[in-house]
């Protein structure tokens, strides 16, 4: 079936570039600086790219990202539109100003192709969550949706989106600024690990803690049962995403399956080097369509 729209976007998907190849999605970059050097984040392109950002955070680097700016997101959305109507689902803004980059640049490039349509679609997500969103997307498009069908529906149903994550290695939170040496410190004694959600902003919020990454596993699957569509009946898609933690976002996954008898398969992706430049090792997310965020009753 011949696709009725161009659908894109940013490399915060936290998916390889091989899949958004494989399906037809155009990917705009995100950089960040080590050391006074740029790099661009790679998706899992260059094998080594990933291993040696994590040596970078183990000799103490702090990388620093960069937000899309306007002119890139014209550059780029002027190359699509020259093949046809795009729609872009862009970073959420709760965590960078890219959002509201690609929204600018959205006028200037649909003014420079009259006949083309384009659409911006502020996901209010993060990580594989957007990436969740845009996976979404693209079945819709190839299952012969219009862009304004795509684009109504990414609007109604992005904070069904469900953000659920943990940190087991509070090191590099420490080293960022996020949480105080003393609090890192006797909470890396403890075993403590912060249990987070994103919000309806699309903000990062801490609204929880327990003792052990076993305990934040569990607490992690309570939430998602608690929260996704249908409850344990839940049969829609589920991906996971880590930073330099297999073993329990495996955990993870084996215990999801168990509770939804319904999933068929749970995806598990590396968080890319954006995300980690903020979160360092440690983090375990995962995330579901179910509850809207705005109905939240967790944070404290």
């Amino acid at each position: 079936m011949e696709k009725k729209f161009i659908l894109s976007c940013g490399s915060t998907v936290d998916l390889p570039y091989s899949y958004c190849e494989s399906r037809d999605i155009p990917v705009i970059f995100y950089t960040y600086v080590v050391n006074g050097q740029e790099y661009v984040d790679d998706m899992l392109r260059d094998p080594d790219a990933l291993p040696n950002f994590y040596r970078m955070l183990d000799a103490g680097a702090l990388p620093h990202t960069s937000q899309v700016n306007t002119q890139s997101y014209i550059e780029f959305f002027d190359r699509l539109l020259e093949k046809g109507d795009v729609l872009h689902i862009a970073f959420g803004s709760g965590l960078s100003s890219s959002a509201n980059n690609a929204l600018a640049a959205m006028e200037e490039a649909a003014a420079r192709h009259p006949g083309r349509t384009i659409r911006v679609v502020d996901s209010l997500a993060a990580s594989s969550g957007h990436g969740l969103l845009v996976d979404s997307i693209a079945d819709m498009r190839d299952n012969g949706a219009s862009l304004e069908e795509a684009y109504q529906w990414a609007e109604a149903n992005k904070l069904r989106v469900n953000h659920q994550f943990f940190s087991t290695d509070l090191t590099h939170l420490r080293r960022n600024g996020r949480v105080s040496g003393p609090a890192a410190m006797l909470g890396m004694l403890l075993g403590i690990c912060p249990i987070m959600h994103l919000n309806a902003e699309g903000k990062i919020i801490a609204y929880d803690k327990v003792r052990g990454k076993g305990n934040a596993v569990k607490e992690t699957l309570r939430v998602m049962l608690e929260r996704a569509e249908n409850g344990d009946q839940y049969d829609g898609k589920c991906f996971i995403c880590h930073s330099d933690s297999i073993e329990t976002a495996q955990k993870l996954r084996d215990m999801v399956l168990q509770a939804f008898p319904n999933l068929k398969d749970v995806r598990i992706c590396d968080i890319g080097t954006i995300i980690a430049s903020h979160t360092g090792r440690g983090t375990v997310a995962i995330f579901f369509y179910g509850k809207d965020r705005s109905e939240f009753v967790g944070e404290k």
